[in-house]
């Protein structure tokens, strides 16, 4: 255990400075609570709240509790099967169930932002910072409550991440498979550590195919399996779409809203990162192409840039703008 929670990295990507960070289970224990209650307390206004998209995930969950037929669903949302199916088969109200869901999942990713953060060398303070950028955030008051599967998506994102700073491919195989299983688009996260493994010509490749296999059959069994008999979907490019969103002034500002803090730290970051960062510009930019796709077949919303908080945040921790504020222990090396 005190192992895992340490702070050592070998190799071309290991910080020029190791951190001392606490490795005992108390210190992340209590981080973790601490992050669970500020996440409840931020999340707790908005609590299953059901509109738009979430009411579809809400709908899908009371399918499977059989209060609703098959013909109340709307595709492509029952397709997202694992939190609706989690919140449906837990005793209790389903409402109920789907919200503390995303509470826990909310309060996950944070403590895995930090760990995140431990694992890249920064500092306590910056540890710190990792899990409240992606808490004290308008996403997570505006979306987290409601009953939608984001959360759970970026948890097993940061996950992921923690996984390929780590080195630990099985960690971050395993998260892109329960990843896939919450929202569709994260087995691109598999096609990323595939191809990564390959060209680093990592022993653990035959993982991330078996990983992506299984991410694949998923898929398959859902849409074959477990829910049959949807009407077909499409999702069109449209530049209709683009102008409807640019003149949609609550869209733009869900955008600006959303980015608004991450996203200046992480430009300002992106040279200064740790090496073990590397990774993550190119997996940054790919993860980026699913939802800008959705956006101009949809609609354009902040959960674009929410999605990517687990990739930009380890970049943000480097920005220049913290020097005053929060020291930092890793070198400063451009990548």
């Amino acid at each position: 255990m005190s192992d895992y929670f340490s702070v050592r990295q070998t190799g071309a990507h290991a910080p020029a400075v190791t951190a001392h960070h606490p490795s005992t289970p108390a210190y992340w224990a209590g981080l973790l609570a601490a992050y669970a209650l500020l996440a409840l307390v931020i999340m707790y206004w908005r609590w299953g709240g059901t509109v738009e998209d979430s009411l579809h995930y809400f709908e899908t969950a009371r399918y499977l509790r059989g209060e609703l037929p098959l013909s109340a669903l709307t595709a492509p949302f029952p397709y997202r099967l694992l939190l609706p199916a989690l919140a449906a088969y837990l005793p209790g109200d389903v409402r109920q169930n789907f919200a503390l869901l995303n509470w826990v999942l909310m309060s996950g990713a944070a403590w895995l932002a930090a760990l995140t953060a431990a694992r890249l060398g920064y500092a306590r303070p910056r540890v710190i910072l990792a899990g409240l950028l992606l808490l004290v955030a308008v996403p997570t008051f505006w979306y987290a409550p409601y009953l939608l599967v984001d959360p759970g998506s970026i948890c097993a994102r940061t996950a992921f991440v923690l996984g390929v700073v780590s080195g630990l491919p099985w960690l971050a195989a395993l998260a892109g498979v329960i990843g896939t299983a919450i929202r569709e688009e994260n087995i691109v996260l598999l096609f990323w550590l595939a191809a990564w493994l390959l060209f680093t010509r990592r022993r653990a490749l035959p993982l991330a195919v078996l990983a992506l296999a299984a991410a694949g059959a998923w898929m398959l069994a859902v849409r074959w399996y477990f829910i049959v008999g949807l009407p077909s979907y499409r999702w069109l490019p449209s530049w209709w779409m683009v102008q409807h969103a640019l003149a949609d002034w609550r869209s733009l500002l869900s955008l600006a809203l959303a980015g608004c803090v991450v996203l200046p730290l992480a430009l300002t970051g992106w040279r200064q990162a740790p090496q073990a960062c590397l990774p993550l510009k190119s997996l940054l930019l790919l993860m980026a192409l699913p939802p800008l796709y959705a956006a101009l077949c949809v609609r354009v919303d902040g959960r674009i840039i929410w999605g990517l908080y687990p990739m930009l945040i380890p970049l943000a921790l480097s920005s220049r703008w913290l020097e005053r504020l929060l020291p930092a222990v890793h070198s400063r090396s451009a990548s």
